[in-house]
């Protein structure tokens, strides 16, 4: 089956780097499949899971907290602004994320718009990230 290369980018490390049949990334507008031959495009990624697929066959399981993807035919270069193995999350980590991220959003109930909208994206990814380690 034809692959396209994957590299997933955290500000700490590189976290992956190969070639895969199909990479399932969490993208600000909803879940979005990459295969082979996809249109360029950038995308901006939410807090969730990306999943990876080799022979046919999930093989991995990440959680990002955001970023971007850029897409070419032959490339996935995901850019991530924290990156974790499902494997690795743990839930009391991701349970204290998730009170701070409702307290810093309380708090910001008298904020601009955009501060408030920044406040509930932490606490989104907060959640996805809990919901990925009970999960896992």
């Amino acid at each position: 089956m034809a692959t396209f290369d994957l590299e997933l980018v955290s500000p700490e490390k590189l976290l992956l780097s190969r070639p895969v049949e199909m990479a399932i990334i969490p993208a600000a507008e909803g879940e979005m499949g990459v295969l082979p031959g996809m249109a360029p495009m950038i995308v901006a990624l939410k807090g969730g899971v990306i999943r990876v697929q080799e022979n046919g066959q999930i093989t991995e399981r990440l959680f990002v907290l955001g970023g971007f993807a850029e897409i070419t035919p032959t490339r996935v270069t995901v850019l991530a602004d924290e990156a974790t193995p499902v494997a690795s999350l743990s839930r009391a980590s991701a349970e204290a994320r998730v009170k701070e991220a409702e307290a810093a959003y309380n708090a910001a109930g008298n904020e601009a718009p955009e501060l408030r909208e920044a406040a509930m994206d932490r606490l989104l990814a907060a959640r996805e990230m809990a919901a990925a380690a009970e999960a896992a």
